[in-house]
Protein backbone atom coordinates (compact mmCIF):
# COMPACT_ATOMS: atom_id res chain seq x y z
CA UNK A 1 0.00 0.00 0.00
CA UNK A 2 1.49 3.02 -0.75
CA UNK A 3 -0.54 5.72 0.83
CA UNK A 4 -1.99 4.18 4.38
CA UNK A 5 -2.62 7.17 5.94
CA UNK A 6 -5.09 8.27 3.04
CA UNK A 7 -6.03 4.91 1.36
CA UNK A 8 -7.06 3.34 4.96
CA UNK A 9 -8.75 7.04 6.61
CA UNK A 10 -12.04 6.37 8.16
CA UNK A 11 -14.83 7.39 6.62
CA UNK A 12 -15.89 10.19 9.05
CA UNK A 13 -12.41 11.42 9.12
CA UNK A 14 -12.46 10.86 4.92
CA UNK A 15 -15.55 13.15 5.08
CA UNK A 16 -14.45 15.44 6.74
CA UNK A 17 -11.64 15.89 4.26
CA UNK A 18 -13.81 16.21 1.75
CA UNK A 19 -16.25 18.78 2.66
CA UNK A 20 -13.38 21.36 3.13
CA UNK A 21 -11.98 20.47 0.08
CA UNK A 22 -15.21 20.97 -1.56
CA UNK A 23 -15.99 24.33 -0.06
CA UNK A 24 -12.53 25.73 -1.30
CA UNK A 25 -12.92 24.33 -4.78
CA UNK A 26 -16.18 25.94 -5.02
CA UNK A 27 -15.05 28.68 -3.87
CA UNK A 28 -12.16 29.42 -6.38
CA UNK A 29 -14.12 27.75 -8.94
CA UNK A 30 -16.97 30.84 -8.34
CA UNK A 31 -14.34 33.82 -8.48
CA UNK A 32 -11.52 32.50 -11.27
CA UNK A 33 -13.87 30.79 -13.46
CA UNK A 34 -16.61 33.07 -15.23
CA UNK A 35 -18.21 30.01 -16.75
CA UNK A 36 -19.07 28.53 -13.09
CA UNK A 37 -19.99 31.66 -11.64
CA UNK A 38 -22.62 32.16 -14.34
CA UNK A 39 -23.65 28.67 -14.18
CA UNK A 40 -23.66 28.81 -10.09
CA UNK A 41 -25.90 32.21 -10.49
CA UNK A 42 -28.06 30.70 -12.96
CA UNK A 43 -28.90 28.29 -10.58
CA UNK A 44 -29.18 30.59 -7.59
CA UNK A 45 -25.96 29.48 -5.69
CA UNK A 46 -24.06 30.88 -4.07
CA UNK A 47 -20.56 29.58 -2.60
CA UNK A 48 -21.29 29.71 1.07
CA UNK A 49 -24.31 27.69 0.18
CA UNK A 50 -21.83 24.46 0.03
CA UNK A 51 -21.28 23.60 3.43
CA UNK A 52 -20.29 19.67 3.49
CA UNK A 53 -20.55 16.63 0.63
CA UNK A 54 -23.99 16.68 1.48
CA UNK A 55 -24.77 20.00 -0.56
CA UNK A 56 -23.08 18.79 -3.71
CA UNK A 57 -26.38 17.22 -5.94
CA UNK A 58 -27.41 21.13 -5.47
CA UNK A 59 -24.44 22.20 -8.13
CA UNK A 60 -24.75 22.12 -11.21
CA UNK A 61 -23.59 19.51 -14.30
CA UNK A 62 -20.62 20.06 -16.18
CA UNK A 63 -20.51 18.29 -19.42
CA UNK A 64 -17.72 17.39 -22.57
CA UNK A 65 -19.93 20.08 -24.80
CA UNK A 66 -19.10 23.08 -21.96
CA UNK A 67 -15.22 22.09 -22.52
CA UNK A 68 -15.76 22.30 -26.22
CA UNK A 69 -17.77 25.58 -25.89
CA UNK A 70 -14.64 27.37 -23.80
CA UNK A 71 -11.95 26.04 -25.66
CA UNK A 72 -9.22 26.37 -25.58
CA UNK A 73 -8.55 27.25 -22.01
CA UNK A 74 -11.53 29.46 -20.56
CA UNK A 75 -12.37 26.80 -18.10
CA UNK A 76 -8.86 26.90 -16.59
CA UNK A 77 -9.15 28.15 -12.84
CA UNK A 78 -5.36 30.13 -12.72
CA UNK A 79 -3.67 32.08 -14.77
CA UNK A 80 -1.98 30.25 -17.86
CA UNK A 81 1.93 31.25 -16.86
CA UNK A 82 0.85 29.21 -13.39
CA UNK A 83 0.04 25.80 -16.13
CA UNK A 84 3.14 23.79 -16.14
CA UNK A 85 1.24 20.99 -18.88
CA UNK A 86 -1.52 20.76 -21.54
CA UNK A 87 -3.10 17.19 -23.02
CA UNK A 88 -5.95 17.04 -25.48
CA UNK A 89 -7.76 14.93 -26.41
CA UNK A 90 -10.13 14.76 -30.16
CA UNK A 91 -13.50 16.22 -30.26
CA UNK A 92 -16.56 15.27 -32.11
CA UNK A 93 -15.65 17.73 -34.34
CA UNK A 94 -12.06 18.36 -34.95
CA UNK A 95 -12.66 20.58 -31.77
CA UNK A 96 -9.91 19.33 -28.62
CA UNK A 97 -11.51 18.57 -25.62
CA UNK A 98 -8.26 20.77 -23.67
CA UNK A 99 -7.25 20.03 -19.99
CA UNK A 100 -4.47 21.73 -17.79
CA UNK A 101 -2.05 20.89 -14.72
CA UNK A 102 -0.21 22.97 -12.31
CA UNK A 103 2.57 21.80 -10.75
CA UNK A 104 0.66 20.50 -7.77
CA UNK A 105 -1.75 18.78 -10.03
CA UNK A 106 1.29 16.57 -11.61
CA UNK A 107 2.32 15.59 -7.83
CA UNK A 108 -1.02 14.75 -7.44
CA UNK A 109 -1.48 12.72 -10.52
CA UNK A 110 1.80 11.17 -9.65
CA UNK A 111 0.51 10.25 -6.37
CA UNK A 112 -2.56 8.47 -8.09
CA UNK A 113 -0.85 6.70 -10.09
CA UNK A 114 1.63 5.83 -7.39
CA UNK A 115 -1.34 4.32 -5.25
CA UNK A 116 -2.85 2.42 -8.25
CA UNK A 117 0.84 0.60 -8.89
CA UNK A 118 1.14 0.54 -4.88
CA UNK A 119 -2.69 -1.79 -5.39
CA UNK A 120 -0.67 -4.32 -7.61
CA UNK A 121 2.38 -4.80 -4.89
CA UNK A 122 4.74 -2.30 -7.08
CA UNK A 123 7.32 -1.45 -5.17
CA UNK A 124 10.63 0.23 -6.08
CA UNK A 125 12.28 -2.46 -7.25
CA UNK A 126 10.05 -3.04 -10.18
CA UNK A 127 10.85 -2.07 -13.53
CA UNK A 128 7.79 -0.80 -14.85
CA UNK A 129 7.40 -0.77 -18.94
CA UNK A 130 4.74 2.17 -19.92
CA UNK A 131 3.29 0.87 -23.51
CA UNK A 132 0.26 3.28 -23.13
CA UNK A 133 0.87 6.33 -25.75
CA UNK A 134 2.98 9.01 -24.70
CA UNK A 135 2.01 13.27 -26.37
CA UNK A 136 -1.07 14.77 -25.73
CA UNK A 137 -3.08 11.21 -24.83
CA UNK A 138 -2.56 11.30 -20.83
CA UNK A 139 -2.16 7.63 -20.55
CA UNK A 140 1.70 7.20 -21.02
CA UNK A 141 3.18 10.45 -18.70
CA UNK A 142 0.41 9.44 -16.51
CA UNK A 143 1.39 6.09 -16.20
CA UNK A 144 5.48 7.31 -16.26
CA UNK A 145 5.05 9.91 -13.17
CA UNK A 146 3.22 7.39 -10.88
CA UNK A 147 6.22 5.00 -11.92
CA UNK A 148 8.56 7.42 -10.75
CA UNK A 149 6.67 8.38 -8.04
CA UNK A 150 6.96 5.22 -6.62
CA UNK A 151 10.69 5.00 -7.08
CA UNK A 152 10.58 1.76 -9.67
CA UNK A 153 12.73 2.13 -12.68
CA UNK A 154 10.41 2.76 -16.06
CA UNK A 155 11.08 1.96 -19.01
CA UNK A 156 9.14 5.11 -21.49
CA UNK A 157 8.62 3.13 -24.62
CA UNK A 158 5.45 4.19 -25.43
CA UNK A 159 3.06 2.35 -28.11
CA UNK A 160 3.94 0.36 -31.07
CA UNK A 161 6.82 -1.20 -32.66
CA UNK A 162 6.01 -4.61 -30.47
CA UNK A 163 8.80 -6.86 -31.23
CA UNK A 164 11.29 -4.10 -29.55
CA UNK A 165 8.99 -3.88 -26.86
CA UNK A 166 9.09 -8.13 -26.23
CA UNK A 167 13.01 -7.62 -26.69
CA UNK A 168 13.47 -5.20 -24.46
CA UNK A 169 10.80 -6.86 -21.75
CA UNK A 170 13.47 -9.76 -22.16
CA UNK A 171 16.09 -7.51 -21.81
CA UNK A 172 15.63 -5.72 -19.32
CA UNK A 173 13.90 -8.06 -16.89
CA UNK A 174 10.29 -5.95 -17.18
CA UNK A 175 8.52 -7.03 -13.87
CA UNK A 176 5.41 -4.64 -14.37
CA UNK A 177 3.34 -3.47 -17.81
CA UNK A 178 1.09 -1.13 -18.64
CA UNK A 179 -0.50 -0.72 -21.60
CA UNK A 180 -3.99 -1.06 -23.29
CA UNK A 181 -5.72 -4.55 -22.26
CA UNK A 182 -5.67 -5.61 -26.04
CA UNK A 183 -2.25 -4.52 -26.88
CA UNK A 184 -1.23 -6.93 -24.26
CA UNK A 185 -2.52 -9.80 -26.18
CA UNK A 186 -1.36 -8.43 -29.42
CA UNK A 187 1.88 -8.96 -27.74
CA UNK A 188 1.33 -12.10 -26.27
CA UNK A 189 0.68 -13.14 -29.95
CA UNK A 190 3.72 -11.83 -31.54
CA UNK A 191 6.27 -13.42 -29.32
CA UNK A 192 6.53 -16.32 -30.60
CA UNK A 193 7.47 -14.50 -34.20
CA UNK A 194 9.64 -12.31 -32.19
CA UNK A 195 11.74 -15.46 -30.25
CA UNK A 196 10.44 -14.82 -27.55
CA UNK A 197 8.91 -17.32 -24.65
CA UNK A 198 6.70 -15.55 -22.04
CA UNK A 199 7.26 -18.10 -19.46
CA UNK A 200 10.72 -16.71 -19.53
CA UNK A 201 9.99 -13.37 -18.75
CA UNK A 202 9.62 -12.00 -15.28
CA UNK A 203 6.38 -9.83 -15.80
CA UNK A 204 4.60 -10.49 -13.25
CA UNK A 205 1.78 -7.96 -13.25
CA UNK A 206 -0.40 -5.70 -15.53
CA UNK A 207 -2.15 -2.46 -15.11
CA UNK A 208 -4.37 -1.95 -18.49
CA UNK A 209 -6.86 0.51 -18.90
CA UNK A 210 -8.18 3.20 -21.82
CA UNK A 211 -10.58 0.92 -23.46
CA UNK A 212 -13.64 -1.18 -22.53
CA UNK A 213 -12.17 -5.04 -21.32
CA UNK A 214 -13.85 -8.24 -19.96
CA UNK A 215 -13.22 -10.57 -17.30
CA UNK A 216 -13.07 -12.84 -19.97
CA UNK A 217 -10.08 -10.53 -21.70
CA UNK A 218 -8.65 -10.63 -18.38
CA UNK A 219 -8.83 -13.77 -18.02
CA UNK A 220 -7.34 -14.43 -20.94
CA UNK A 221 -4.34 -11.78 -20.45
CA UNK A 222 -3.35 -13.87 -17.34
CA UNK A 223 -3.41 -16.69 -18.62
CA UNK A 224 -1.13 -16.27 -21.79
CA UNK A 225 1.39 -13.87 -19.67
CA UNK A 226 1.00 -15.92 -16.16
CA UNK A 227 0.37 -12.47 -14.37
CA UNK A 228 -2.60 -10.93 -12.69
CA UNK A 229 -4.05 -8.17 -14.51
CA UNK A 230 -5.25 -5.24 -12.86
CA UNK A 231 -8.38 -2.82 -14.43
CA UNK A 232 -7.28 0.94 -13.82
CA UNK A 233 -9.37 4.08 -15.29
CA UNK A 234 -9.37 7.20 -15.78
CA UNK A 235 -10.45 10.33 -17.87
CA UNK A 236 -8.44 12.94 -19.50
CA UNK A 237 -11.16 15.56 -18.00
CA UNK A 238 -10.71 14.73 -14.35
CA UNK A 239 -7.14 13.70 -14.27
CA UNK A 240 -6.19 11.03 -16.56
CA UNK A 241 -5.33 7.66 -15.18
CA UNK A 242 -5.14 7.41 -11.37
CA UNK A 243 -8.93 8.21 -11.14
CA UNK A 244 -9.69 4.28 -9.60
CA UNK A 245 -7.88 1.03 -9.46
CA UNK A 246 -8.28 -2.53 -8.19
CA UNK A 247 -6.43 -3.69 -5.69
CA UNK A 248 -5.35 -7.37 -5.76
CA UNK A 249 -9.23 -8.70 -3.95
CA UNK A 250 -9.87 -7.64 -7.97
CA UNK A 251 -13.38 -6.81 -6.49
CA UNK A 252 -14.11 -3.13 -8.11
CA UNK A 253 -12.01 -0.18 -8.53
CA UNK A 254 -11.08 2.11 -5.73
CA UNK A 255 -11.62 5.62 -6.39
CA UNK A 256 -9.76 7.92 -4.87
CA UNK A 257 -12.23 10.18 -3.10
CA UNK A 258 -9.66 12.36 -0.99
CA UNK A 259 -9.54 14.14 -4.65
CA UNK A 260 -12.73 13.01 -6.61
CA UNK A 261 -15.93 13.09 -5.12
CA UNK A 262 -18.23 10.43 -6.98
CA UNK A 263 -21.68 10.16 -8.16
CA UNK A 264 -23.97 8.02 -9.82
CA UNK A 265 -27.10 9.21 -11.57
CA UNK A 266 -30.29 8.55 -13.49
CA UNK A 267 -29.01 9.90 -16.81
CA UNK A 268 -32.33 10.98 -18.14
CA UNK A 269 -33.28 12.64 -14.84
CA UNK A 270 -30.27 13.38 -13.64
CA UNK A 271 -31.52 12.17 -10.17
CA UNK A 272 -28.17 10.71 -7.88
CA UNK A 273 -28.84 6.91 -7.07
CA UNK A 274 -28.19 4.81 -4.21
CA UNK A 275 -24.73 2.63 -3.84
CA UNK A 276 -25.62 -0.90 -5.86
CA UNK A 277 -27.80 0.83 -8.50
CA UNK A 278 -26.60 1.04 -12.51
CA UNK A 279 -26.23 4.89 -13.99
CA UNK A 280 -23.82 7.06 -14.99
CA UNK A 281 -20.53 8.49 -13.58
CA UNK A 282 -20.08 11.93 -12.47
CA UNK A 283 -17.01 13.33 -10.77
CA UNK A 284 -15.95 16.44 -9.11
CA UNK A 285 -12.19 17.66 -8.34
CA UNK A 286 -11.67 18.86 -4.83
CA UNK A 287 -7.83 19.34 -5.20
CA UNK A 288 -7.45 20.22 -8.75
CA UNK A 289 -5.81 23.61 -9.35
CA UNK A 290 -5.78 24.00 -13.12
CA UNK A 291 -8.79 22.23 -14.35
CA UNK A 292 -11.17 21.77 -11.35
CA UNK A 293 -14.25 20.50 -12.73
CA UNK A 294 -17.75 20.32 -10.87
CA UNK A 295 -20.03 17.30 -11.36
CA UNK A 296 -18.56 16.34 -14.20
CA UNK A 297 -20.66 13.79 -16.31
CA UNK A 298 -18.76 10.98 -17.92
CA UNK A 299 -21.45 9.14 -19.86
CA UNK A 300 -19.73 5.84 -18.10
CA UNK A 301 -22.37 3.67 -17.16
CA UNK A 302 -21.43 1.84 -13.68
CA UNK A 303 -21.95 0.72 -9.92
CA UNK A 304 -20.79 2.42 -6.77
CA UNK A 305 -20.84 0.34 -3.66
CA UNK A 306 -19.48 1.76 -0.21
CA UNK A 307 -19.09 -1.84 1.17
CA UNK A 308 -15.52 -2.36 2.96
CA UNK A 309 -13.19 -3.91 0.39
CA UNK A 310 -11.30 -7.44 1.99
CA UNK A 311 -7.78 -4.64 1.48
CA UNK A 312 -8.84 -2.76 4.27
CA UNK A 313 -9.21 0.24 1.87
CA UNK A 314 -11.90 2.78 2.70
CA UNK A 315 -12.54 4.19 -0.59
CA UNK A 316 -15.64 4.02 -2.51
CA UNK A 317 -15.31 1.08 -5.13
CA UNK A 318 -16.84 1.31 -8.70
CA UNK A 319 -17.61 -1.66 -11.27
CA UNK A 320 -15.81 -1.87 -14.38
CA UNK A 321 -17.42 -0.11 -17.21
CA UNK A 322 -20.69 -1.00 -18.40
CA UNK A 323 -21.15 0.81 -21.34
CA UNK A 324 -22.03 4.62 -22.49
CA UNK A 325 -24.89 6.81 -22.51
CA UNK A 326 -23.42 8.21 -25.96
CA UNK A 327 -22.43 7.00 -29.11
CA UNK A 328 -18.36 7.48 -28.59
CA UNK A 329 -16.78 4.64 -29.57
CA UNK A 330 -12.87 3.63 -27.61
CA UNK A 331 -10.52 2.49 -30.31
CA UNK A 332 -7.32 1.25 -29.01
CA UNK A 333 -7.47 4.09 -26.41
CA UNK A 334 -8.61 6.63 -28.83
CA UNK A 335 -12.09 8.04 -28.47
CA UNK A 336 -14.40 8.43 -31.53
CA UNK A 337 -17.52 9.95 -32.34
CA UNK A 338 -19.13 9.18 -35.47
CA UNK A 339 -19.80 12.82 -35.97
CA UNK A 340 -15.86 13.33 -36.39
CA UNK A 341 -16.04 10.93 -39.39
CA UNK A 342 -19.15 12.80 -40.63
CA UNK A 343 -17.11 16.29 -40.90
CA UNK A 344 -14.71 14.06 -42.74
CA UNK A 345 -16.67 13.34 -45.66
CA UNK A 346 -18.38 16.01 -45.39
CA UNK A 347 -15.05 18.31 -46.59
CA UNK A 348 -14.08 15.70 -48.83
CA UNK A 349 -17.53 16.34 -50.60
CA UNK A 350 -17.12 13.02 -52.97
CA UNK A 351 -19.44 10.73 -51.25
CA UNK A 352 -22.59 10.20 -50.28
CA UNK A 353 -24.07 11.36 -46.81
CA UNK A 354 -24.70 7.61 -45.48
CA UNK A 355 -21.91 5.58 -43.83
CA UNK A 356 -21.52 3.39 -41.16
CA UNK A 357 -18.78 2.07 -39.06
CA UNK A 358 -17.70 -1.28 -37.45
CA UNK A 359 -15.81 -2.17 -35.26
CA UNK A 360 -14.79 -5.56 -34.41
CA UNK A 361 -11.39 -7.41 -32.89
CA UNK A 362 -9.38 -8.97 -35.25
CA UNK A 363 -7.04 -11.48 -32.62
CA UNK A 364 -6.71 -9.11 -29.80
CA UNK A 365 -6.19 -5.51 -31.60
CA UNK A 366 -9.58 -3.43 -31.75
CA UNK A 367 -10.61 -2.91 -36.15
CA UNK A 368 -12.60 -0.10 -37.38
CA UNK A 369 -14.15 -0.12 -41.02
CA UNK A 370 -15.63 2.99 -42.42
CA UNK A 371 -18.28 2.01 -45.12
CA UNK A 372 -19.20 5.02 -47.37
CA UNK A 373 -21.69 4.85 -49.98
CA UNK A 374 -20.85 6.76 -53.40
CA UNK A 375 -23.03 7.85 -55.95
CA UNK A 376 -23.69 5.67 -59.29
CA UNK A 377 -21.64 7.74 -61.08
CA UNK A 378 -18.39 7.62 -59.28
CA UNK A 379 -19.18 3.54 -58.49
CA UNK A 380 -19.40 2.70 -61.93
CA UNK A 381 -16.51 4.90 -62.68
CA UNK A 382 -12.92 3.35 -62.99
CA UNK A 383 -11.49 1.19 -60.06
CA UNK A 384 -8.48 3.51 -60.04
CA UNK A 385 -10.30 6.55 -58.90
CA UNK A 386 -12.42 4.54 -56.27
CA UNK A 387 -9.20 3.17 -54.63
CA UNK A 388 -7.75 6.63 -55.08
CA UNK A 389 -10.60 8.23 -52.80
CA UNK A 390 -10.56 5.29 -50.79
CA UNK A 391 -6.67 5.90 -50.27
CA UNK A 392 -7.66 9.76 -49.70
CA UNK A 393 -10.45 9.20 -47.07
CA UNK A 394 -8.03 6.69 -44.89
CA UNK A 395 -5.07 9.37 -44.57
CA UNK A 396 -7.91 12.18 -44.14
CA UNK A 397 -9.46 9.72 -41.01
CA UNK A 398 -5.77 9.17 -39.71
CA UNK A 399 -4.80 12.46 -39.87
CA UNK A 400 -7.75 13.81 -37.91
CA UNK A 401 -8.72 10.64 -35.08
CA UNK A 402 -5.12 9.64 -34.95
CA UNK A 403 -6.06 5.99 -35.84
CA UNK A 404 -5.71 4.27 -38.65
CA UNK A 405 -9.22 2.62 -40.47
CA UNK A 406 -9.69 0.36 -43.46
CA UNK A 407 -12.22 2.50 -45.53
CA UNK A 408 -14.98 0.51 -47.87
CA UNK A 409 -16.21 2.80 -50.26
CA UNK A 410 -19.91 0.94 -51.26
CA UNK A 411 -22.89 1.45 -54.48
CA UNK A 412 -26.47 3.50 -53.27
CA UNK A 413 -28.65 1.97 -51.44
CA UNK A 414 -25.98 -0.33 -49.78
CA UNK A 415 -26.47 0.70 -45.77
CA UNK A 416 -29.83 0.38 -44.20
CA UNK A 417 -31.52 3.24 -44.09
CA UNK A 418 -33.65 3.90 -40.82
CA UNK A 419 -36.98 6.56 -40.37
CA UNK A 420 -35.62 7.31 -36.63
CA UNK A 421 -32.03 7.76 -35.73
CA UNK A 422 -29.40 6.74 -38.31
CA UNK A 423 -27.84 2.98 -36.80
CA UNK A 424 -24.41 4.46 -37.51
CA UNK A 425 -22.12 1.78 -35.13
CA UNK A 426 -22.03 -2.01 -35.47
CA UNK A 427 -19.58 -3.03 -32.41
CA UNK A 428 -18.99 -6.38 -32.66
CA UNK A 429 -16.61 -6.51 -30.00
CA UNK A 430 -19.41 -6.83 -27.41
CA UNK A 431 -16.93 -6.14 -24.36
CA UNK A 432 -19.71 -4.45 -22.06
CA UNK A 433 -21.61 -7.95 -22.19
CA UNK A 434 -18.91 -10.91 -21.03
CA UNK A 435 -18.84 -11.42 -18.24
Amino acid sequence: MWNPEMELMSRSELQKLQSQRLKNTVERVYHNVPFYKKKFDEAGIKPEHIQSVADLARLPFTTKQDLRDNYPLNLFAVPQDEVVRIHASSGTTGKMTVVGYTRHDINIWAELMARTFGCGGVTHKDIIQVAYGYGLFTGGLGAHYGAEKIGATVVPISGGNTKRQLQIMADFGTTVLACTPSYALYMAETAPEAGIQLSDLKLRVGFFGAEPWSNNMRKEIEAKWNIKAFDIYGLSEIIGPGVSSECMQQDGLHVWEDHFLVEVIDPNTGEVLPDGEKGELVFTCITKEALPLIRYRTRDISIITHEPCACGRTHARMHRVMGRTDDMLIIRGVNVFPSQIESVLLEIGETEPHYQLIVDREGNLDDLEIWVEVSERLFSDEVRKLEQLESYIRREIQSTLGISAKVKLVEPKTIARSEGKAKRIIDRRDVYKQS
